[in-house]
């Protein structure tokens, strides 16, 4: 039985088959196509050829679609617009992850002394500065910021109140239409109240206009103090020859009445 399964399934020794599997050299593996890096697709676009155009060919003109502001965009420019024509003193400061409370305690502190605090977001900040003349205070809003503003420049109240908060850093200020640096803002501080300076302005002026007056009076009483001493030796001068004439007529007379007792 064996034999004749081994007969019948095994080819014999001069058999060949019909048709033989050949390979040339394929792989088993073939290797993709890598993408092009996106620095190279760049300069490939940049570098591009594009062909000069025809003379009758124009172009379709292109279509800008303007961003138009939402309603709570519109509502906050106008805000912070009434904010810079009300208050004189506007100051920047960087807010250091403070928490609600410490807020809060610094709202209290800064309403006694007629301050308050003013919240906007940065992009409105910005488009509003940009086309307004407080532009060159754009650069100082950078990231999360507030603004304390007050109606009358009270920047040494506000310092003495920031240095018990080390988590609100003070970057700027625009104090009646100037724009001052930290250091500018300590300097400023420093300076006397304004009615200090108003009464030194008034002393001046008073101590001007009374050496004015002064110098004014000086040649008219000094003229007038000459003519008097000249009066005075014109008075010495007649008394002293009209004495001598005087005794003359006096011996006369008891010359003729009679001789001296």
């Amino acid at each position: 039985m064996a034999a004749t399964l081994c007969s019948k399934f095994l080819p014999k020794q001069c058999w060949l088959p019909l048709a033989h599997t050949v390979r040339h050299g394929s792989k088993a593996v073939t290797r993709h196509k890598k993408p092009i890096h996106f620095l190279k697709q760049k300069l490939l676009a940049v570098t591009e050829y594009i062909p000069p155009r025809a003379e009758g060919c124009s172009r379709a003109p292109r279509i800008t679609h303007m961003k138009q502001d939402s309603r709570v965009v519109v509502f906050l420019k106008k805000e912070l617009q009434a904010t810079f024509q009300q208050f004189k003193m506007i100051a920047v400061v960087q807010n250091n992850a403070s928490t609600a409370e410490d807020i809060l305690m610094l709202k209290h502190r800064l309403h006694k002394h007629s301050i308050s605090i003013k919240f906007f977001p940065n992009q409105v900040v910005r488009d509003y500065l940009a086309g307004s003349k407080y532009s060159n205070m754009e650069p100082l809003i950078i990231g999360p910021t507030i603004m304390l503003v007050s109606k009358e420049p009270k920047v040494k109240e506000m310092l003495q109140i920031l240095r018990g908060s080390p988590q609100m850093v003070l970057i700027g200020a625009c104090v009646e239409d100037t724009l001052l640096s930290r250091q500018g803002i300590v300097k400023y501080s420093k300076l006397p109240s304004l009615t200090a300076i108003q009464g030194q302005v008034v002393s001046g002026l008073s101590v001007l206009t009374s050496q004015t007056a002064a110098m004014l009076h000086r040649h008219p009483a000094h003229l007038s103090a000459l003519l008097k001493q000249y009066i005075k030796q014109q008075s010495e001068e007649t008394s002293e020859v009209r004495a001598p004439e005087e005794l003359r007529q006096e011996i006369g007379e008891r010359t003729a009445v009679g001789p001296w007792v």
